[in-house]
């Protein structure tokens, strides 16, 4: 794509992704069902975190098309490294995850993951849009532009301590609260869920694998941005 273009689809993306953030952040108190939204708020959901995730990627990938467009280029280099880290590392595999293990779980039983109770609080559009649209963003994020992936060790170093930190926040709701953020956590005894997180992780993994593995053959080794 066009610089300009990137610009414009980026900026798009970017306000789309505020947008819904601040739509889910925004639901009346009132409204929610009294088995969701406790402790921590929404901020304890993988779903919430990402679309910040997203919007942060997006605005960054903004900044980089901006310098590039006024040939700021010392600048947008480093901007654009810290683009390609967000994406590579967070952006990609926690978007996939978030869409696929969702809706896989969904379908198999939803009180385990969206209870029905949010129905009349969460509108279907919305729903969609954080747990659907995710990954067509995602995807079209790699056909737009190449990105530069950091060493193996290096990203999947970075990317299993951002997982470890958000299961110490799961852990630490429910030593608090005595609550699990997802039901079905409370399903498992403590060596079957030490059992799912690492399965999980597993799988995260996989998708950092394959959103590099797409990268390199959309683009090939050697076409990055600059």
């Amino acid at each position: 794509m066009e610089i300009s273009t990137l610009a414009t689809y980026h900026c798009l993306a970017f306000v789309w992704y505020f947008f819904v953030a601040y739509s889910i952040t925004h639901i009346k108190t009132e409204e929610r069902p009294s088995e969701v939204f406790l402790y921590g708020g929404q901020w304890k959901y993988l779903t919430v975190l990402n679309l910040v995730l997203q919007a942060v990627f997006y605005g960054v990938s903004f900044l980089a098309d901006v310098l590039r467009l006024i040939k700021k280029l010392r600048c947008a280099k480093c901007v654009i490294s810290s683009r390609d880290l967000l994406f590579s590392v967070l952006a990609f595999p926690v978007s996939t995850f978030v869409c696929i293990s969702f809706w896989t779980l969904y379908t198999y039983n939803r009180e385990l993951v969206y209870p029905k109770s949010l129905d009349g609080v969460i509108p279907l559009w919305l729903n969609h849009a954080m747990h659907t649209a995710v990954l067509p963003f995602a995807l079209l994020e790699i056909f737009a532009l190449p990105h530069r992936y950091p060493a193996k060790k290096k990203g999947l170093i970075l990317l299993g301590f951002v997982a470890f930190l958000y299961i110490s926040w799961v852990l630490w709701i429910y030593s608090v609260t005595g609550e699990w953020v997802y039901p079905l956590f409370a399903l498992f005894s403590p060596p079957g869920l030490a059992a799912f997180f690492a399965g999980s992780l597993a799988i995260i993994i996989s998708f950092y694998n394959f959103g590099e593995f797409l990268n390199r053959m959309i683009w090939g080794q050697s076409k990055f941005s600059s």
